[in-house]
């Protein structure tokens, strides 16, 4: 058997290598998640995606893989993948911190999120939880408690959040996938900061359960993988029912690995105009550009009002993200990392007039994207508007102005999310040091539409995971 995995060099092992592997007999789960423990051993003082590490549960997943596998038992899809979640999944045994100081405080977790058990269900391995913005109430991945993540491309900037330990840990190769969760962005972002893909499926997709809070109305759950097939793959275990989340929608689960081949014939596709053509650095329109040539793309669509939902996106945020945390803020306001503490305090004072007006605004920007969509079946758009920052960067330039940093990683992404439509971040090959990526937008649940023009970009070559240039 062998079980030499070179999990040091570049071209770290897939999770569909992986998982074929395991299945075949040729590598054991017990050497995959060796190495891969062995190199979050060497990586994450540097790095800083894990918080937590459940090395001992992991390897007696593993040894029972091995011993299934050995008996002749046929094993799951991700058999003996290694993944790790965001540390707003419960994860038995641990506190669900969610980035926090004050949730460290609360008991283990008496069961996994519904996330982190369907993979299991596919054999696949956790690892641990991954570092994030407090509450994730963050575009950044700076944690005041934790320390920052780092991104494995340039460890002095950052790499993206809320969701920043799930993409450093991917892009560094400690795991070939990792969960995260996405608000306003907090998928997106950081895959397009750490190089890798993201998928923020339809809002309601997935089951939430067993994750902790930020925006209800808003928060979603999702993958991140160095490959189109893996998050795939990752997306298609995910699927199921949970009588425990009121919120999930009753719709029956839509495969997408096997969709991918089809490539993007037939499909019309189109670049988002107006708001998503200003504002940014031009490297983030470079990209976007790249990616219509490649498809064979001239056709730009403004999306109309994009501004305001934007800004209607901030206003629930802030008023439904205060009301999650209004007890909290009155009995240990001085234990919330300052940035965090002054956004939901400003929440608490959001008059519910002005809520009520985002929300009609929400329906109306929801109906005229469904519009949209009847001409058109995806849509392309930059995913953030530069490069990484620097860690501890407060403000940037941006169009000519000077504006702060954390709110406007997600200037992009929050029309998206605000309407809850499924989207891929991709990672576009441009040459250049630090990675940025584009979002491909689809019509509500159909995932397979952005993944199938993800895949067929990654064919080509136009977008690729770069490997870290980060060594153990």
């Amino acid at each position: 058997m062998n079980t030499d995995l070179d999990f040091t060099s570049p071209a770290v092992a897939s999770a569909q290598a992986i998982a074929g592997a395991v299945s075949r007999g040729e590598w054991s789960a017990r050497a995959v998640v060796e190495a891969s423990l062995h190199r979050i051993e060497a990586l994450n003082p540097v790095v800083n995606a894990f918080t937590d590490v459940t090395a001992e549960r992991a390897l007696q997943a593993a040894d029972a893989v091995d011993r299934r596998r050995a008996a002749g038992e046929r094993l799951g899809a991700l058999a003996g993948v290694p993944f790790a979640a965001k540390n707003l999944f419960d994860i038995r045994g641990i506190p669900t911190r969610a980035g926090s100081k004050i949730n460290r405080e609360l008991a283990p977790a008496a069961g996994d999120a519904f996330l982190i058990a369907q993979l299991e269900r596919q054999d696949a391995i956790l690892l641990g939880g991954l570092n994030m913005g407090e509450y994730a109430c963050d575009f950044t991945g700076e944690n005041a408690h934790d320390g920052p993540s780092r991104n494995p491309h340039a460890t002095e900037r950052m790499t993206g959040g809320s969701s920043g330990g799930s993409g450093a840990a991917v892009a560094a190769g400690m795991v070939p996938v990792a969960l995260g969760s996405d608000t306003n962005g907090s998928i997106r972002v950081p895959s397009s900061l750490c190089g890798i893909f993201g998928l923020k499926p339809t809002y309601g997709r997935l089951s939430r359960g067993g994750s902790f809070p930020f925006v209800s109305s808003f928060d979603h759950l999702g993958p991140f993988a160095r490959s189109v097939a893996d998050l795939a793959a990752v997306y298609d275990a995910m699927q199921g029912q949970d009588p425990l989340d009121p919120m999930q929608s009753a719709r029956p689960a839509a495969p997408t690995l096997a969709a991918l081949e089809a490539g993007t014939a037939g499909l019309r596709i189109a670049v988002a105009g107006g708001y998503f053509r200003r504002k940014g650095l031009p490297e983030a329109f470079e990209a976007v550009d790249t990616v219509a040539k490649a498809l064979g793309v001239g056709r730009v669509l403004d999306i109309p009002h994009a501004d305001v939902a934007r800004a209607a996106a901030v206003v629930i945020t802030s008023a439904e993200g205060a009301a999650v945390h209004a007890r909290r803020l009155r009995q240990r306001i001085e234990d919330f990392d300052p940035a965090v503490r002054n956004r939901l305090v400003s929440g608490l004072a959001t008059p519910a007039a002005w809520v009520e007006s985002a929300q009609r605004f929400r329906r109306y920007f929801r109906e005229e994207m469904l519009k949209l969509f009847e001409s058109v079946d995806v849509l392309i758009a930059p995913a953030t508007p530069c490069r990484a920052p620097l860690i501890g960067q407060k403000t940037m330039v941006l169009d000519g102005e000077t504006l702060p940093v954390r709110p406007n990683l997600g200037l992009y992404t929050q029309p998206i999310s605000f309407i809850g439509l499924p989207v891929v971040a991709v990672p576009v090959r441009d040459g250049a040091a630090q990675p940025i990526g584009v979002q491909i937008i689809a019509p509500p649940w159909r995932e397979d539409l952005a993944l199938r023009v993800a895949h067929a970009l990654e064919r080509q070559g136009v977008a690729a995971c770069r490997p870290a240039a980060l060594q153990q």
